[in-house]
């Protein structure tokens, strides 16, 4: 009976995130502040919903649920909700709820068609540590923050180019100015680059202490290291080059498309990690 309710909050999460993309894409096109007030309100009551998921699978199952692909794309999702939100109420940036919630109803749509058919297997349970948690908690949260940062991007090049085609309209009135997009996208890669190398350094000490069959030259693990690698040059081209404008962009975007590369092909190609 749990589980069956649980699946059908999971149905009213997806279906009111749906109208709620909806509405934000309406607003996008006609200016319209009543569909995004509406869309804000929904996507509010889409976090509630996810948030009692995962604190009921967490009573039910005993452990946080992130130890597959099907639970982390949840997860991811559940972050992506939260700093968009957060973005909301403190920076009030038109569009980043648009664009950010295309990303996390495809990852929760994803979630919902997989569901019935990737369920945690006996490796799973077998693994289930705190370090392992910790682990694969601050990748997924890393990895909700390189997103918004490219969605910053995306705006910033968008933005770049209304203002060299000469575009006036609300639209380019609306999103914010070049400067505060470059910084917004800085910002979050600084919070995020720490926090993946923070989780790679404890992936690997768990998988030392607990794996027989760990390897370094394995697709995942080289995958990990090449997006921290890629976003590391990216603050380093920021800082030290001081590289701006659209190049940067453009780069912070060849970045995610690496990130997105490593979550599913490389994911799946890898010989030992669970989370695939």
């Amino acid at each position: 009976m749990i589980e069956m309710n649980l699946s059908r909050l999971n149905e009213l999460a997806v279906i009111l995130y749906a109208v709620s993309v909806l509405f934000y894409f309406i607003d996008f096109l006609h200016n319209n502040r009543k569909a995004n007030r509406s869309a804000f309100w929904l996507l509010s009551i889409v976090w509630l919903l996810q948030t009692i998921f995962l604190f009921t699978e967490m009573i039910l199952t005993g452990k946080f649920p992130v130890l597959n692909i099907v639970e982390g794309l949840y997860f991811y999702t559940w972050v992506l909700i939260t700093f968009s939100l957060l973005l909301n109420r403190f920076l009030r940036v038109d569009f980043i709820l648009f664009f950010t919630n295309l990303i996390g109803f495809l990852m929760m749509a994803i979630h919902t068609f997989a569901l019935t058919q990737n369920q945690p297997g006996a490796l799973s349970d077998q693994l289930i540590s705190e370090l392992s948690i910790i682990h694969i908690a601050m990748a997924i949260i890393s990895y909700g923050a390189f997103s918004i940062s490219f969605v910053f991007s995306v705006l910033y090049l968008l933005q770049y180019d209304l203002l060299k085609k000469k575009k006036w309209g609300k639209r380019l009135l609306r999103i914010e100015d070049l400067s505060k997009l470059d910084r917004n996208a800085y910002l979050l890669n600084v919070i995020a680059v720490p926090m993946l190398l923070l989780s790679l350094i404890l992936g690997s000490v768990w998988a030392y202490t607990k794996l027989d069959n760990f390897h370094w030259y394995d697709a995942k693990v080289l995958g990990s290291f090449a997006v921290l690698i890629v976003y590391s040059f990216y603050l380093y081209n920021k800082i030290v080059k001081d590289l701006q404008g659209r190049s940067i962009a453009l780069w912070n975007a060849a970045a995610f498309l690496v990130l997105l590369i490593n979550f599913f092909l490389f994911g799946s190609l890898s010989r030992f990690h669970w989370f695939s």
